[in-house]
């Protein structure tokens, strides 16, 4: 905990093109902190800057909205202690436009800076500042392969909500700027702050779980690829014995035929591949339906509870009982809760 009284200046950049929660989260989190910080008899701790990428000071959101921001990023000359970017534009003349907030970017001391973070795609924006490079970083999940490609110095894991690497941190998509705000919080001011604020949030301080929870677990498949062709007819017959020689011969192929164009064409083993449409299945049951654990088990060829749980575990880090309280439909969940409250 960091006893200096001097308020930290935070500069959130809005990137165009984005959700607003990408900034606002952030910056509510530490206002917020702010107001907590007073009435725990201190002095404010955080100087918030929202500022853009280019001099015309306007970022355009995804829904329309324009955000005319205080300050030019570039021209911010204090001290930054901590620096966010939120979100990246990854619209075709984005490098043009974004040019000299790159350059100025990838010439940004990073001893100077205490902190440099990015929110969703904004880990776009560090690695190609060169900022990533070597570094541990996460971004939203269906970006992450992106991210990979681009940047193959960058050390991917699409899992965690938020990591951080040396005095760099990254966070997945959108409302994961809250839970690194939160997690910076608690750094500079202790648990009992950034308790106080996620409350004031109606947040958790550190969500359960990682968000490979919220990603599918397949891609989506060329209509020619062997597993598009492949899916329909699988989902039919999940509750029965799928063994390679039996798909082979649905496909009127050999065994060995099959299995090798299978991996070529799909980069997994057939029986991966239809481990994960069975927990797809599977998940899509506990989201939207109230059919007992032990019958999805069955029903989805997860054999019986236990073998679904360790399943679960190992594709999504949680357990089906888990998974259906926090992805479960929300009216529905919403409406059981409220019989559950006259009864």
């Amino acid at each position: 905990m960091n006893g200096n009284t001097q308020k930290k200046k935070v500069v959130i950049v809005v990137m165009s093109g984005n959700m607003l929660l990408n900034f606002s989260g952030p910056s509510d989190v530490f206002t917020t902190a702010n107001r907590c910080l007073i009435d725990s008899g201190k002095s404010e701790g955080y100087e918030v800057m929202i500022a853009a990428p280019t001099r015309n000071r306007k970022a355009i959101t995804e829904t329309g909205v324009e955000i005319h921001c205080p300050y030019y990023a570039v021209e911010i000359e204090e001290p930054i202690d901590t620096l966010i970017i939120a979100g990246n534009d990854m619209s075709a003349d984005a490098v043009t436009r974004f040019a000299d907030f790159h350059h100025w970017l990838s010439n940004i001391d990073t001893f100077k800076t205490r902190r440099i973070a990015s929110i969703c795609g904004g880990a776009f924006a560090l690695a190609k500042a060169g900022l990533l490079d070597g570094k541990k970083a996460t971004t939203h999940w269906d970006r992450s392969e992106k991210l990979k490609k681009d940047y193959p110095n960058v050390l991917v894991n699409a899992n965690h909500f938020h990591t951080s690497d040396g005095n760099i941190y990254t966070s997945a998509g959108v409302s994961s700027g809250i839970d690194l705000s939160l997690a910076m919080v608690e750094e500079d001011h202790g648990k009992d702050i950034a308790i106080r604020v996620a409350r004031k949030l109606v947040f958790y301080l550190s969500r359960p779980g990682f968000q490979s929870q919220f990603g599918n677990l397949l891609p989506v498949y060329e209509s020619e690829n062997i597993a598009e062709k492949l899916q329909l007819w699988l989902k039919d017959h999940l509750n029965e014995s799928l063994d390679i020689a039996r798909i082979a011969d649905h496909l009127n192929m050999s065994t060995r035929n099959f299995t090798r164009v299978f991996h070529k064409q799909t980069g997994l083993p057939p029986a991966k591949f239809i481990e994960k449409v069975r927990v797809e299945a599977a998940r899509k049951l506990l989201e939207d339906t109230d059919v007992p654990l032990e019958r999805i088990a069955e029903d989805c060829g997860l054999i019986n509870l236990v073998g679904m749980r360790r399943t679960f575990l190992r594709h999504l880090d949680i357990t089906p009982s888990d998974y259906r309280r926090t992805f479960r439909t929300a009216l529905k969940a919403a409406n059981m809760d409220d019989l559950l409250l006259t009864k």
